[in-house]
């Protein structure tokens, strides 16, 4: 994990920093689909992504969920540092939008690497930055665009985490993550594939214009 480690975070931490999460951080690899965080349980600890992504939603009264960002390579969730640090349930989901490597950080050492490294401070105050305008352009994608201009920017989203303008999903995961109706999502679809915008094939959709 050390040579990972210096890989992916050497840049942003120092030596000292680096070796205390090798010490304390557990290593894992989930596969596509898997689920990281469930809404309502104590988050225990932090990851810090290695490779892939991870799409973070919210869920209504109904149990319908709305997808609010993907974190990448080198990123960590806000959502999850928030109920980390004030030991409060978790309001988010965390799904792996692929397979996906990431270190978990105990949640014990984030306030104390907080007052100890200045580069742990950086990169907290850096991802929430981040995190915060994500979910600021979620809400105005859904206040100021309409329904296939959502749609376009969705899948212009999954595309780029997926690193591949071919996405395979089906019409009800896109529904699901839109928070909308299957009948709905279909038919923006082909509206968007009339526009050559996209291509639709089973359970694959290609992103035309990137």
């Amino acid at each position: 994990m050390k040579e990972t480690l210096k890989d992916n975070y050497g840049y942003l931490f120092e030596e000292e920093l680096l070796q205390e999460i090798n010490k304390v951080g557990i290593f894992k690899e989930i596969s596509e689909g898997t689920k990281l965080i469930e809404i309502g349980d104590y988050i225990k600890s932090m990851p810090l992504l290695v490779s892939g992504a991870v799409k973070i939603l919210r869920e209504d009264e109904n149990g319908d969920e709305l997808i609010l960002y993907f974190i990448e390579r080198g990123d960590t969730c806000a959502m999850t540092l928030s109920c980390c640090m004030g030991q409060k349930k978790s309001e988010i989901r965390a799904i792996a939008e692929t397979d996906t490597s990431l270190i978990m950080i105990p949640v014990e050492h984030m306030s104390l690497w907080i007052s100890k490294y200045k580069s742990w401070q950086n990169f907290i105050l850096q991802s929430y930055h981040e995190r915060m305008s994500e979910l600021l352009e979620a809400i105005d994608t859904i206040a100021f665009l309409k329904m296939d201009e959502r749609l376009l920017k969705y899948l212009r989203d999954k595309a780029m985490v997926n690193h591949n303008e071919e996405i395979h999903v089906t019409h009800q995961q896109v529904a699901n993550d839109m928070h909308t109706s299957r009948v709905v999502v279909s038919r923006i679809l082909k509206a968007l594939e009339n526009n050559n915008k996209i291509k639709i094939n089973r359970n694959k959709i290609t992103v035309l214009d990137l």
